[in-house]
């Protein structure tokens, strides 16, 4: 049986943004030292810009994306450090949450 006191603490960060967006935020998780994360294409959803279609319109650029990555603790802040000016500055939304992994060394 595993439990949580079998796993590694962890931060995990989820970034939903415009296709657009979405490769300034995959260079910020590289700079802040997480060595992988997912995108998620044709992301939907309601929200404070309202609704928002999963389905490709024109191209990349014209639909969202989220990027999830997990980082170490130690990581975590410099992480924020970037990607709150990014977001302050175009639509889109983080969340952060503590998770728990089974192979730490993967993230670091």
């Amino acid at each position: 049986m595993v439990d949580r006191s079998d796993l590694t603490r962890m931060t995990k960060v989820e970034v939903v943004v415009t296709g657009a967006d979405a490769p300034a935020v995959r260079d910020l998780f590289r700079d802040a030292g997480a060595t992988g994360w997912t995108s998620v294409s044709g992301v939907s959803g309601l929200g404070h810009h309202g609704e928002h279609q999963g389905r490709l319109l024109f191209n990349q650029q014209a639909t969202l994306e989220m990027i999830i990555t997990v980082v170490p603790d130690d990581r975590v802040d410099a992480l924020l450090a970037g990607l709150r000016p990014l977001l302050a500055a175009t639509s889109g939304v983080m969340f952060v949450s503590d998770t728990w992994v089974s192979r730490p060394g993967y993230f670091t």
